[in-house]
């Protein structure tokens, strides 16, 4: 069902962030119908552009967090028709490969963590195969000899998010959505009830309806209510890509990622050549810079699994911000205030779970509900936990 603006608005949907998150959850809107916006002085940026882009919902599993799993295996198994589409509508390739990944361990205890990981994939229905050393070198023969052993995961996939972002970009201008490319001072609130933006310029877009997607400034919004800001902050990762050149090709067949010295390390091959490294976990706050101590430890940890690795020209080092919560999850849909919706907190997902936010975003939009599979990842589940917590006997 449709819902119209009122009286003077200008849309019936207003986004505050263009990144992936923001971009994803245009387009769904603008399919259904809705007039949609999207204000962000630089669409096509944020945290996916420096992201490695692992669709690796098997690989990336942790305990405790079974609501999450569901939320991205639902996603993967999505993200081949979502590129189908996308590719249809923009004539864009995305770089979608369906590679897999190799999770090697390097010493007995990353050997000991990699098998309590097979264990907790098959407890969770979830396919791996436990693979000797040897028959990890065989797989990818770059590995370091030292290998122990790992785990053969093929369900896990990639895509290019910058090739991502830019087809999102033309899908949402094709579809109609309207950029205003413009910081957003404040989020407009009449009558106890979210109906705009107020832009750094002073201009108002009025909207019946805002989604908060601005990753992990969605916390720093002014006029925001105290009870409904998204408990999401910034989380550093710095990454680096190299160049394979071709007569090296194929340096790596597939994902290749692991744990050394307590620290995760990963490479993506691209099929241009490209291997992206990464990448740290840092919480400093709002910093982006690239340190020499964060681009070492990389290479250092990267060399490790691939000593190989460090002949290949070094093309750039970045360093993005991932939108934390306190559980990990997103938050999603409509919060306590009427007509403002959160699309944020992704973490490590963001790139993952653009097509799963999409459907569910466009569905909360038209219908002012959540669908079941998204109902654990409500705003208010926070508001909810401390509540209980005040209830408790002392």
């Amino acid at each position: 069902m449709r819902s119209h603006a009122p009286n003077g608005a200008t849309c019936d949907v207003v986004v505050v962030g263009g990144g992936i998150i923001g971009l994803v959850t245009a387009w769904r809107a603008a399919q259904r119908g809705l007039r949609t916006a999207v204000a962000d002085p630089e669409p096509g940026g944020g945290a996916a552009k420096v992201a490695a882009g692992m669709l690796a919902a098997v690989t990336e599993l942790h305990y405790g967090e079974q609501d999450l799993l569901a939320l991205n295996l639902a996603s993967a198994r999505a993200y081949p028709d979502f590129v189908a589409e996308l590719t249809s509508a923009t004539g864009m390739d995305l770089g979608h490969r369906t590679c897999g990944t190799l999770a090697v361990a390097l010493d007995a205890d990353d050997r000991a963590h990699l098998r309590e990981l097979h264990a907790l994939q098959r407890d969770s229905g979830l396919e791996s195969e436990w693979l000797t050393g040897r028959e990890c070198r065989r797989l990818e023969p770059m590995l370091a000899p030292g290998v122990r052993g790992g785990l053969r995961v093929d369900g896990d996939h990639q895509v290019d998010p910058r090739r991502l972002l830019a087809a999102l970009l033309r899908a949402c201008q094709s579809a109609g959505v309207v950029f205003h490319r413009r910081w957003v001072r404040r989020l407009r609130v009449e009558g106890d009830r979210a109906t705009g933006v107020v832009l750094d310029d002073g201009g108002v877009l009025a909207a019946d309806r805002v989604v908060l997607a601005a990753g992990s400034h969605s916390a720093s919004l002014d006029g925001v209510p105290p009870s409904v800001v998204p408990p999401v902050r910034p989380v550093k990762g710095q990454v680096l890509r190299l160049q394979v050149p071709r007569a090296r090709a194929p340096f790596l067949n597939r994902t290749v990622r692991a744990m050394v010295r307590g620290s995760h390390v990963y490479l993506v091959p691209r099929e241009n050549g490209e291997l992206v490294v990464g990448a740290t976990s840092e919480e400093l706050g709002f910093d982006t810079t690239v340190t020499a101590g964060g681009v070492y430890e990389l290479l250092r940890d990267a060399h490790e699994l691939v000593p190989g690795l460090t002949e290949l020209p070094l093309t750039e080092t970045r360093a993005g911000l991932r939108p934390g919560s306190p559980d990990n999850a997103p938050l999603l849909g409509p919060t306590e205030l009427p007509g403002l919706l959160l699309a944020t907190g992704h973490h490590r997902n963001g790139v993952l779970l653009a097509p799963a936010t999409g459907e569910i975003l466009a569905h909360a939009l038209t219908t002012g509900e959540l669908p079941e599979q998204a109902r654990a990842f409500s705003p208010g589940r926070f508001r909810t936990a401390a509540h209980h917590l005040t209830e408790q006997p002392t």
